[in-house]
């Protein structure tokens, strides 16, 4: 029997955090050379810590995107987000750049040849979920973490609360009743601030932000809403801790209500099938709930390298579905080609839109106009519904 009553709790990191500042530059470099090729291969880490950032990966692209090009991207990276402090400084930070070319074994098993279709970049389990717990069918733990920051952060950079600094995380912890969010037994948000404000300073600037994400009436105990609990958070972002990319995996996916298959996504380019296929499984997902099939649904791929067709399509709709699991993944299989060239091609993947995608997760957005945030589509519902009847 599955437990009913209970709490979840979900976290969230602002475009600051010492991680996602790197998984920020990260991307960057992938839509550079996304812009200057499609073909581009591209895995490239981020080390940021005191004044100084690192990077190294493997690539495969035009001459175009030197050195000096992929240093200048992490230099508009960080003063986007916007660091200009004396530990951290877009002007002043010492880049290194370690990238080199792409292993030649590696690009022989996912490269295609002759009759051999494009192969996946690595093998690898990667999951996809949604639920109908918020308008965007994510689960509402981290949808709500993510709201507070997203909303912090844009006042910030409009100037409107010049006091908040850029690295912040929230968290957010719900009570389910019967499977479902009722309300909000606490919330935490520490913020990074301007100096010489006090604790109270920051809590009355904060808690607007709170009150705005929670639905009405949703609000916890007054001795439950935590900001800034240590007093006082001046230094922050890479001087205040090392960052690196891809350690916010849970706060880039469902904040730990699905499972997940361990990849990271920023710094790769779609032909690594840890981001392709993660978003492909979120798509087919989100189109089974948005139908009405299954109020959850969790789906897992599985891939080799080298090899184009997947190794194995799993549907789990957690019983609160109304079709056959098994058919309804047959259906899958015949609405979306789910090989690592199929999903690039449905999901036109092979555009630079992945800056927007390092902070604030990759999944509960919007699809944007430059096909930003394709596989938050949901154009597959009319065809699942004819598939079913419904």
């Amino acid at each position: 029997m599955s437990l009913s009553d209970y709490l979840f709790t979900s976290e969230s990191v602002s475009e600051g955090h010492p991680d996602k500042v790197c998984d920020r530059i990260s991307d960057s470099i992938v839509d550079a050379f996304l812009a200057a090729d499609e073909d581009s291969r591209v895995a490239v880490e981020t080390l940021a810590t005191t004044n100084r950032v690192v990077l190294a990966g493997e690539v495969r692209g035009p001459e175009s995107v030197t050195k000096e090009v992929m240093v200048e991207k992490a230099r508009q990276a960080i003063r986007d987000i916007g660091y200009e402090q004396d530990g951290f400084h877009w002007k002043t930070a010492e880049i290194e750049c370690h990238v080199h070319e792409q292993s030649v074994d590696i690009a022989q098993g996912v490269d295609s040849a002759g009759e051999k279709d494009l192969g996946a970049g690595d093998q690898g389990i990667m999951f996809g979920y949604a639920c109908n717990e918020t308008d965007e069918l994510m689960p509402a733990p981290i949808q709500f973490s993510h709201r507070i920051l997203r909303a912090m952060a844009a006042d910030r950079h409009s100037g409107k609360v010049p006091q908040f600094g850029p690295d912040a995380k929230s968290q957010v912890t719900l009570r389910y009743a019967a499977g479902k969010p009722v309300a909000a037994t606490s919330v935490v948000v520490s913020t990074q601030h301007a100096d010489g404000l006090s604790q109270r300073d920051v809590h009355e600037l904060v808690m607007p932000y709170i009150e705005a994400a929670l639905p009405q009436g949703w609000m916890p105990p007054a001795d439950e809403i935590y900001i800034n609990p240590t007093g006082r958070f001046v230094i922050g972002g890479p001087d205040g801790d090392a960052g690196l990319t891809g350690r916010k995996i849970i706060v880039d996916t469902y904040g730990g209500a699905a499972p997940h298959g361990g990849g990271a996504f920023s710094g790769k380019d779609p032909t690594k099938v840890d981001r392709s296929a993660a978003y492909a499984a979120r798509y087919l997902a989100k189109n089974v709930v948005a139908a009405g099939l299954a109020e959850k649904c969790t789906i897992q791929l599985a891939y080799a390298i080298g090899v184009s067709k997947p190794l194995a399509l799993y549907v789990n709709n957690h019983d609160t579905g109304n079709v056959d699991e098994l058919k309804l993944g047959d259906v899958l299989r015949q609405l979306m080609d789910l090989s690592p060239r199929g999903i690039r091609e449905h999901l036109s993947l092979c555009r630079p839109i992945y800056t927007p995608s390092s902070a604030y997760g990759h999944f509960g957005r919007q699809p944007t106009e430059d096909g930003g945030f394709s596989w938050e589509r949901t154009d597959l519902v009319s065809d699942l519904k004819s598939a079913f009847g419904a």
